[in-house]
């Protein structure tokens, strides 16, 4: 039975999307005579908390832990609220940041390079080296973000010259909040050479999404490999669909996640219809930005939404398995079509129709085309949008609001992991 070393920050008792892959890949590798070892921090400092997650981690597996330094906590000294906001990746717009969130931005693009788990790269590299000479391990897997993890794998292999897969969730210099850093230039030259020096360097890299393995390609000879998110299961839908005609997001709505476009319709809507009006539901679930909140209320929208807050993994299934409707959003960037948000597997599991609103040339869009789980709008387009929303109202009032979802089944995590395991048996 091969064994391999997982490098990861995020595992229970983290919530959020970055937990979700590696854990579901731990939970299926030994299906695939493939015994996993983790190491996380000690003490790291989760900006979210899902306890519910603790009791996926598969009874026996070995977790291998290591105390982190983290800046974060001097930080919070003077702003909590600004500090865990950056830690989750919530970033105002430029014109909307004040002094200390600027300073925290510079401070944390030119200083803490790649990110602020730095301090924990070359201990973590110490204690691997020490750790790998006792104990057979055939592959080591680092995943990032945070991209420290990476660093920790070049250190091994270079010490070790053992076989190290790199796993991007998401890109490095080409990633939508690169550029809100502030960087100096010579802070993005190193950024830049980091990255060089992974891709280059690791024996395989893996990719979520077709965009990043393309923009990769482009700087690495190694070979690369896209394995995207997904779902666990596929469970019956016991409950009963809302009776509003609900709207749900999950997940965290950043600044630039703000469809205007989509507010600008559904304001349309209410006004000219009371029908709709006396019918809608907003349900965003999860961390919304100050900005998005603003817009909704300048739409006259407050009136509809639900703001339940963070939930539990199995909470958010259940709204998603619910609702009526489900919104995907993503920055309407050229960074970030190439972002496939892992809570896309998740709605097309949930097998409710899927509205999404993104960057041009998404990879998201092949997918539901693939899967015919949902449908693709841009930031600009308002006629079309309000066409099908009103279409699928018309199919709601006649309980006939569904998906005929097909070719899903790639997208298991015990699938998925399969994939894995071919890479790791190679």
């Amino acid at each position: 039975m091969k064994k391999v070393l997982i490098i990861t920050y995020y595992w229970p008792p983290a919530g959020g999307p970055g937990v979700q892959r590696w854990l579901k890949f731990v939970k299926y590798l030994r299906d695939f005579d493939i015994e996993p070892i983790v190491y996380i921090p000690q003490n790291p400092d989760y900006p979210i908390i899902d306890e519910s997650l603790l009791a996926e981690i598969p009874k026996g597996v070995t977790i291998v832990q290591k105390r982190i330094f983290e800046p974060y906590f001097l930080a919070k000294i003077f702003s909590k609220k600004e500090t865990s906001s950056i830690s989750s990746g919530i970033i105002k717009e430029a014109k909307s940041q004040n002094f200390l969130q600027k300073l925290f931005l510079y401070i944390r693009g030119n200083f803490f390079i790649p990110d602020a788990r730095k301090f924990w790269i070359k201990p973590s590299v110490n204690f691997l080296s020490e750790y790998l000479s006792e104990n057979k391990i055939d592959i080591i897997i680092t995943t990032g973000p945070p991209h420290s993890l990476h660093l920790i794998g070049l250190g091994l292999k270079k010490k070790l010259e053992i076989k190290w897969i790199a796993d991007f969730r998401d890109p490095w210099t080409e990633i939508g909040y690169h550029k809100k850093l502030k960087l100096s230039a010579l802070a993005e030259a190193k950024h830049i050479a980091l990255e060089s020096e992974v891709l280059t360097s690791a024996d395989h890299i893996i990719t979520t999404s077709f965009t990043t393995q393309k923009e990769f390609q482009s700087k690495t000879l190694k070979p690369i490999t896209v394995i995207t998110n997904g779902y666990d299961s596929i469970e019956g839908n016991s409950s009963e669909l809302n009776k509003k005609f609900s709207i749900a997001h999950i997940g965290s709505l950043l600044s630039g996640r703000n469809p205007n476009n989509l507010w600008k319709v559904l304001k349309e809507l209410t006004s000219e219809s009371k029908d709709f009006k006396e019918n809608l539901v907003l349900n965003l679930v999860g961390t919304i930005s100050n900005d998005v909140l603003k817009s909704i209320k300048e739409h006259n929208l407050e009136a509809y939404l639900e703001l339940p807050g963070y939930v539990s993994h199995s909470e958010a299934n259940k709204i998603q398995q619910t609702s009526q409707i489900l919104l995907l959003v993503e920055i309407d960037s050229i960074e970030t079509k190439g972002i496939i948000p892992g809570k896309l597997f998740e709605y097309i599991a949930a097998k409710r129709p899927i509205l999404a609103i993104g960057p041009e040339d998404w990879d998201v869009t092949n997918i539901l085309m693939h899967t015919n789980a949902g449908i693709y709008f841009g930031y600009q387009e308002e006629t079309s949008l309000k066409e099908h929303i009103l279409s699928m109202y018309k199919l709601y009032k006649t309980e006939q609001l569904n998906v005929s979802s097909v070719n899903i089944e790639k997208y298991s995590r015990k699938n998925l992991t399969g994939e894995l395991a071919k890479l790791l048996t190679e």
